[in-house]
């Protein structure tokens, strides 16, 4: 190696061992931080919730990086450079290229899937339209096109030597041409003799007289040659002309009869048993393009139609018990006992619960045979029947969104699914969960020719299945909608697409991807984490929860409070030191600060919900007891179905019973005791706003109170002002430039828009004589602009805004602006922006409050604060279910509903019930194993 290539060597070694080296961030509230952050290592920035992680993760570092990256791009894009806001920093150095990867749901786009976002769906095309085998869906055999070569080997494989045999050609059919002149056209060529197929019998068109109202062409071939069969090369070459003749006259198609025999088909065309199928394309399985679509559903797989769910609304139910409902009523009995008839001749079980019923006789339920008409047809006759009021009220009552009976659901053209790999079409195919995905790709046996076509195709399908198992998304199935995901399993898909990359070099900002996680799952995450740092790529995750911290190479901890009180690095460096450091985060990680586990589990109020059959999505007919009055946390392992049992299923059942939800209900067979409930709250990680104009103050009605001071001022009622002028929602005092949004968009054709301060307002969004107006020194802006803890200093003798200002202090969110963008929060920002308002509340009635994942982007301290929220809230009366991961919040549950034990196929079961120490003692529970060792 010469001394230039050493010296060069050496110089990108050492550049790749430089760290990232931060100085002076100001970013928000970061107060002129300086920070170093080793290369090719697992740093996680830790501290309470708005302390300045984020900032300086995101907004700082990846900012920059993004900000470099764009730099890069066309003159188009750098244009706008100048006036896009850089990070407020002084200098930075060794930044990589940057990803983040946030815990936002990635699309709100219908078509997106799991398949389609992870590509696997893409390369799974392309492996069906390079070895996938279309099979007859008449015959079941494999369709192929033959050539003279095919043809010969079938003639030699299937006939004994010295058979004689006759090669043929149909006679040519063109639309604009009779049959007289087709003849004529077969004698101008010399193709004189026609071969009756049923007797033999030949037809020679120079001399014989032909009756063409009684002649049968179908019935009739054209005589290319007459053969004995003998394996030599003379003969086997005269087989091959005459076939290549026969081809070529019958466009495509020819046969072989053998005398007194069968007669062998063959065509170059791709077609079996009379139908002629497509020939497969990677675009032919794809349900987002035209071609590949069902015409029927245009590839969404669902058509407005009838509600399967309402015409067998318990899939418990047995068909002679009455589980299709329409059936289930004297006027219709009489499709019922149709049905019943053919179950009884084709040995069908009809004291077999729905669900547990086989696909075939499914199929004959809902599409029908013989006598019995089938559901579809029978609301095809009900809707064919409008004109009468009855059936128009009939099929209203059934009427909501169904499969497509077209596409069955699969969403791509009919002819798509008669192409297989292994035994499964595309659809079957996608309707695998990732681990059951995995098994079939790495199973799937391929021939050498095979194998050479589709091996790297399916080496970039196996090695995303892979990475998605082991970031713990295997219960997810590959047609599940992408924008039903929730923020964990976006961030978890996104970092198994970044692994599945493989780029090196490359630096990687995530943003808590142990949302949703079980504690049985951490390590998993980790080690993929720890992976993507092995192969050279520095990984910076903003993150809270232990484990995740006890793995780091490398722990900064901001702080040592939030908001205006935090922003400042209050430890950098390892874990060891982190445990011995007067932080926060060092004394609960040490155990010097703790959540104290109660003394005693509160016993409620004696009343419970009850839920019987539950069974929606992968629930397994479950029963179960939510008790009032008190705590209750419902546990298990990501994908067992705790969403689907609460949200779907007891939320929106009672929400239905209430009678204010139109959406879907999941499947239960009874539910009770809602009398004891007076009103339900779902408190989601959803935005409070989908505009960037909701924030804070608007949304927990604080703003109302604060536009009134400012319209009651001396000031303004001098200049005629109103509280609509303090508002920058309506024309009057805000700034008409932006519209009071603060910010200009502009297009970037195709690169994502970007936002701009407004020149006019300079983002204030008010006009310069409203600002004019203040309340002790601040304008509206200014008031706008102050955290929420210091706002409820500045307003201490107005009542009405301390009232709605202080449950945001009680849950932690003190340093939120009042006017911080509603897009700008984080899932567990805005649950528990929605949580305070609810504590403003003074109720006597008894709510049941849900809440889904609250810990999401919180500190051990904070965690500390929400519990004494929920304690409040049940102290006041009501009662709280929770669906939750967090060991601190579980083992502060007053009940327990652990369910699994498995996620997808494997869960929708409840495994344990109880308080936390009975579930510690319960040796199959996952919870129950991890609380016992977290509490020990």
């Amino acid at each position: 190696m010469s001394t230039i290539q050493t010296a060069s060597k050496e110089a990108k070694e050492k550049e790749e061992e430089r760290p990232i080296i931060i100085k002076g961030a100001r970013t928000h509230n970061l107060k002129d931080i300086d920070v170093e952050i080793p290369r090719n290592k697992l740093t996680v920035v830790t501290g309470v919730s708005g302390s300045g992680k984020s900032s300086l993760a995101f907004d700082t570092i990846y900012a920059e990086g993004q900000r470099r990256y764009v730099e890069s791009l066309s003159s188009y894009a750098r244009q706008f450079l100048e006036r896009m806001d850089k990070p407020d920093v002084d200098f930075m150095q060794g930044i990589s290229p940057a990803m983040a990867i946030q815990q936002k749901t990635t699309t709100s786009n219908p078509r997106s899937t799991v398949g389609t976002t992870t590509e696997i769906y893409d390369y799974v095309r392309l492996l069906f339209a390079r070895i996938g085998k279309t099979i007859s869906p008449v015959s079941g055999e494999v369709v192929k096109k033959d050539t003279p070569r095919t043809a010969i080997e079938k003639l030699f494989g299937s006939q004994d030597e010295g058979e004689r045999f006759y090669v043929l050609h149909p006679i040519p059919h063109h639309e604009k041409k009779k049959l007289d002149e087709e003849l004529k056209v077969l004698k101008e060529k010399g193709l004189t003799r026609l071969l009756n197929i049923e007797d033999e019998s030949m037809v020679d068109l120079t001399t014989d007289e032909i009756n063409l109202k009684k002649f049968k062409a179908d019935k009739h071939r054209v005589l290319i040659d007459r053969l004995v069969l003998k394996d030599d090369k003379d003969t086997r070459t005269r087989i091959a002309d005459s076939l290549e003749t026969a081809f070529q006259e019958g466009s495509g198609r020819c046969s072989i009869k053998m005398r007194g025999g069968e007669e062998l088909r063959f065509s170059e065309r791709f077609e079996k048993d009379g139908i002629e199928f497509t020939e497969p394309t990677p675009q032919m399985f794809s349900f987002n393009n035209p071609f590949g679509a069902c015409d029927n559903c245009e590839g969404f797989g669902k058509v407005s139609g009838i509600d399967e769910d309402l015409v067998i609304p318990d899939h418990q139910k047995t068909i002679r018990n009455g589980a299709i409902a329409p059936f289930d009523s004297q006027k219709f009995s009489m499709h019922l006992r149709d049905l019943i008839k053919v179950a009884a001749r084709e040995k069908y079980p009809i004291d077999t619960p729905y669900a547990e019923l086989s696909k075939e006789f499914k199929d004959v339920i809902w599409k029908g045979k013989d006598e019995y008409i089938g559901i579809w047809k029978f609301f095809d006759e009900i809707k064919n029947q409008s004109y009468k009021v009855h059936m128009r009220v009939l099929y209203s009552r059934y009427r909501g969104y169904s499969r497509c009976q077209e596409c069955e659901g699969y969403r791509v053209r009919k002819d798509a699914l008669y192409v297989k790999v292994g035994d499964l079409h595309v659809g079957e195919v996608s309707e695998l969960t990732i681990g059951h995905a995995r098994d079939y790709f790495e199973d799937l046996e391929l021939t050498e020719f095979e194998e050479g076509v589709a091996g790297q195709i399916l080496y970039e399908i196996r090695k995303r299945l892979k990475y998605l198992d082991e970031v713990g998304l295997d219960y997810l199935t590959l047609d599940r909608l992408a924008n039903t995901l929730s923020g964990g399993e976006s961030q978890r898909i996104s970092l198994a697409n970044a692994l599945g990359s493989s780029l090196i070099g490359s630096l990687y900002v995530l943003d808590e991807p142990t949302i949703g996680l079980h504690p049985r799952d951490n390590d998993r995450l980790i080690k993929i984490l720890e992976s993507l740092r092995d192969i050279g790529n520095t990984v910076l995750v903003v993150e809270h929860d232990p484990e995740m911290i006890k793995a780091a190479d490398n722990v900064i901890d901001i702080g040592p409070f939030a908001g205006t009180h935090g922003g400042e690095v209050v430890f950098q460096g390892s874990v060891d030191k982190l445990i011995k450091a007067d932080t926060l985060t060092g004394k609960f990680l040490s155990g010097r600060k703790e959540i104290p586990v109660p003394t005693k589990r509160r016993k409620g109020n004696g009343k419970t919900i009850e839920l019987r059959g539950a069974s929606e999505h992968n629930l397994k007919n479950v029963d179960v007891d939510f008790p009032l009055g008190m705590m209750t946390v419902v546990t298990g392992v990501s994908g067992s179905g705790k969403s689907t049992l609460v949200h779907d299923t007891l939320y929106a059942g009672i929400q239905k019973h209430i009678g204010s939800y139109n959406d879907k209900v999941g499947r239960f067979s009874d539910l009770s005791g809602m009398a004891a409930v007076h009103g339900v709250e779902m408190v989601d990680q959803s935005p409070i706003g989908r505009s960037s104009r909701s924030n804070p103050a608007t949304y927990t009605k604080a703003f109302d109170g604060i536009r009134d001071l400012f319209a009651n001022t001396k000031q303004s009622k001098i200049m005629g002002y109103e509280p609509g002028h303090f508002s920058f929602n309506v024309p009057g005092g805000r700034c008409e430039n932006c519209q009071g949004e603060g910010v200009q968009r502009i297009e970037m054709q195709f690169m994502a828009d970007i936002e701009l301060t407004c020149e006019v307002c300079n983002g204030t969004r008010f006009r310069k004589d409203v600002l004019g107006v203040k309340y002790r020194g601040k304008n509206i802006h200014d008031v706008l602009e102050m955290p929420v803890s210091e706002a409820i200093e500045f307003f201490v003798d107005e009542t009405t805004i301390i009232n709605k200002l202080q449950p945001l202090e009680d849950v932690g969110l003190g340093y939120l602006k009042l006017g911080q963008s509603a897009t700008t929060l984080s899932g567990g920002e805005a649950q528990r922006v929605k949580l305070a308002k609810f504590l403003a509340k003074t109720s006597t009635d008894h709510t049941l409050y849900f809440f889904d994942e609250p810990t999401t982007g919180l500190h051990f301290e904070d965690v500390a604060k929400l519990l004494d929220s929920f304690n409040e809230l049940v102290e006041q009366g009501h009662s709280v279910i929770i669906i939750e991961h967090n060991l601190d919040i579980i083992k502060c549950a007053d009940w327990i509903i652990d369910i699994g034990p498995e996620g997808g196929f494997g869960g929708g079961q409840i495994v344990a019930e109880g308080t936390p120490e009975d579930i510690m003692e319960h040796k199959e529970s996952y919870t129950g194993t991890f609380l016992k060792d977290y509490l020990q």
